[in-house]
């Protein structure tokens, strides 16, 4: 590996690293504040996910959280902030749990039919935003905020009684789904717990995210257009078109974060159904840095906080808050902004030294030629 290279790699690296020891060092600061043992916590985690049920739960949600990180750095990657991903995911999963209560086909079409909608949706979604920026110039940050609250009053609404509702003691929901609708998972156990069959659809999308940034000329002009509008636009590349189409893909992956869970275990839309998802998607995504990999291995952590601290409550003899795990959480995000910025001055001075020390040899160079001439 060259030596352009690796430092290439070593500044990739060292973000996600600086924030994670800063994230533990401050929960360990807030620990010993509130007179507890800073270590144990931690230790009491880790001894969870040697449990085979925990870890059954952590894939199944880290699921989620990749497929709605990945909606969030195809924006990213462009230079666009697609904060809307909570709506356009709990949108998607609203509309594809009404389809498939209310549609029946055969296995073979209605699961096709599901993702085709949640697809739609979250593009629709994502699509106003879009438009509104290419043609008005409305920040897609301000738009898909707005367009969350929107998405909220209308789910309130499509699931009143009196329009696709269906109340089950205390809980709205849209109804039981057909049973060809649903993704049978891999079964370890009553004991263990199910893996979600549509894991796999994470997995792909993984692998189709990579492939499409860097081995096709779409994702180069994705990543151009996101460097500088400018100069794509000098070399032929209709940034405006690459903005819609861009926050319409987003969009469209952030329909299918929910599917994993509704077509899995839930199979229907209700009160209870996890909020929040892509705003943890855009702390995903920035300690992830954007790569396949990296995302993948911050949902596993994100996932693995959440599934891990419940266990706190019940530690004796001392028992820990489970919001510990929060607090690492949102310092996590904070400490991703700070180190990812340390780790660009410190490349930019390397990169500085490298370029100064290249032009001196150069001189150095002339200017012996000339003694010697």
């Amino acid at each position: 590996m060259k030596k352009f290279d690796k430092e290439r790699v070593l500044t990739a690296v060292a973000g996600p690293v600086i924030a994670l020891v800063l994230a533990i060092a401050l929960t360990s600061v807030v620990l010993i504040a509130s007179g507890k043992n800073p270590f144990e916590p931690y230790r009491l985690m880790l001894e969870q996910a040697g449990y085979s049920d925990v870890q059954v739960l952590i894939i199944n949600q880290a699921s989620l959280y990749y497929i709605a990180a990945l909606a969030v750095a195809l924006g990213f990657r462009m230079n666009l902030f697609n904060i809307g991903v909570d709506g356009q995911y709990r949108l998607a999963a609203v509309m594809t749990a009404v389809v498939g209560a209310k549609v029946a086909l055969p296995n073979f079409l209605q699961v096709p039919l599901l993702l085709l909608v949640a697809i739609l949706t979250g593009s629709l979604w994502a699509g106003i935003a879009g438009v509104l920026k290419v043609t008005r110039g409305v920040s897609e940050v301000v738009a898909t905020i707005m367009l969350n609250s929107i998405a909220t009053a209308l789910i309130g609404y499509l699931t009143l009684t009196d329009v696709w509702g269906k109340q089950v003691g205390n809980n709205m929901t849209t109804g039981i789904m057909h049973e060809s609708g649903w993704i049978p998972g891999i079964n370890l156990g009553s004991d263990v717990g199910e893996i979600y069959g549509l894991v796999f659809l994470a997995v792909l999308l993984g692998i189709l995210y990579w492939l499409v940034l860097n081995r096709t000329r779409f994702g180069f002009d994705l990543r151009a257009t996101g460097a500088s509008e400018t100069a794509a636009a000098a070399s032929g590349v209709d940034a405006k078109r690459m903005v819609l189409v861009s926050m319409l893909i987003s969009g469209g992956v952030a329909g299918l974060s929910g599917l994993p869970l509704l077509l899995g275990d839930a199979h229907t839309y209700s009160l209870s159904f996890p909020a929040g998802l892509g705003f943890t998607a855009i702390g995903i995504a920035l300690l992830g840095r954007n790569h396949p990999g990296g995302i993948a291995l911050a949902a596993l952590l994100w996932a693995f906080l959440d599934k891990a601290s419940p266990a706190l409550d019940y530690a004796t003899p001392v028992a820990y808050e489970k919001e510990i795990a929060t607090i690492m959480q949102g310092l996590i995000v904070f400490a991703v902004v700070i180190s990812y910025e340390a780790v660009r001055q410190w490349g930019l001075r390397r990169q500085q030294k490298r370029v100064g020390a290249e032009l001196a040899a150069a001189a150095q160079n002339t200017q012996n030629k000339e003694v010697a001439a």
